[in-house]
């Protein structure tokens, strides 16, 4: 399954692409609406999910990006094993494989995360993301689907 491997490298592309044309085209939390609900709002993220340790004193740079580097290496031999009946599997393993790179990728070259995908409802907004981070949710969403049984149907092993 190593063909899905070109999904993760496009994710890859297409979010550090959005983050190099939001560092360059705006200013820190600087805001643009988009839509009703939705705005880009460029922010740093030194924590995890939700800005989780955002606030830890900068040992978390380097446990997160530690932690991205092995789940990455563990995705990827995961994903080199599949079946080839097993799409849906992969296609989840390769977002979450494409997201999980990206945003490490920010972490080891600049120390923080670089989300801009601001979605709001009034006075209430979702914590920033990116799509790094949406493909990383995508992909988790898909793999449960397919733990319920969405999908082709699964091959009996063969001894």
């Amino acid at each position: 399954m190593v063909k899905w491997l070109s999904l993760s490298a496009l994710i890859i592309i297409l979010d550090q692409g959005s983050k190099l044309a939001i560092d360059k085209y705006m200013q820190l939390y600087q805001s643009i609406p988009v839509m009703p609900y939705f705005n880009l709002t460029y922010v740093h993220n030194t924590g995890a999910a939700f800005s989780f340790l955002s606030e830890a004193g900068g040992w978390q740079r380097w446990f997160f990006a530690g932690l991205a580097v092995v789940i990455s290496i563990m995705i990827t031999l995961w994903l080199i094993r599949l079946k080839s009946h097993e799409t849906l599997l992969a296609m989840a393993l390769a977002l979450v494989l494409g997201g999980a790179v990206g945003n490490l990728i920010d972490r080891l070259a600049y120390g923080y995360v670089i989300d801009f995908l601001d979605v709001y409802y009034q006075d209430w907004h979702w914590p920033a993301f990116n799509i790094a981070d949406s493909a990383i949710t995508l992909g988790v969403i898909l793999m449960l689907a397919e733990s319920f049984g969405v999908g082709p149907a699964r091959q009996p092993d063969v001894l």
